[in-house]
């Protein structure tokens, strides 16, 4: 049974900082390139950040990466999301998700994530006070 299990979420004031970690199981995840998405209550979903398979290298939406910085150990099939200097409108549901694709980045610039990414987990909480 694939699945991608989510923590570290929580509350926060604004400035703080949080780590999201995301253990995957049931699939190998060296084969599936890795991406942190979040939805806000009454918006769209959208990607935050992706890290290739192929190269480990990693890829950002732009208005959150000065802030946000992705990573994985491929040793303990979890990838990471630090969040740092949070702030109100950071509040939301936090996904992580596993692509087969080789070359995330191409998902991200076509906002394709829909259709590229073939396990999603259940997501975090993730609230910022003022």
């Amino acid at each position: 049974e694939v699945q991608l299990v989510e923590s570290g979420g929580g509350l926060v004031q604004a400035g703080g900082s949080l780590r999201l970690s995301c253990v995957a199981s049931g699939f190998t995840f060296d084969d599936y390139s890795m991406g942190w998405f979040r939805q806000a209550p009454g918006k769209e979903r959208e990607e935050i950040s992706c890290i290739n398979k192929s190269d480990g290298s990693t890829y950002y939406t732009d208005s959150m990466k000065d802030r946000f910085i992705i990573s994985k150990d491929n040793g303990k099939n979890t990838v990471y999301l630090q969040m740092n200097n949070l702030k109100p409108e950071d509040t939301a549901v936090y996904y992580c998700a596993a692509s087969s694709t080789a070359w995330c980045q191409y998902s991200l610039l076509n906002k394709s994530f829909w259709y590229d990414y073939d396990y999603w987990g259940q997501g975090t909480q993730v609230t910022v006070s003022s």
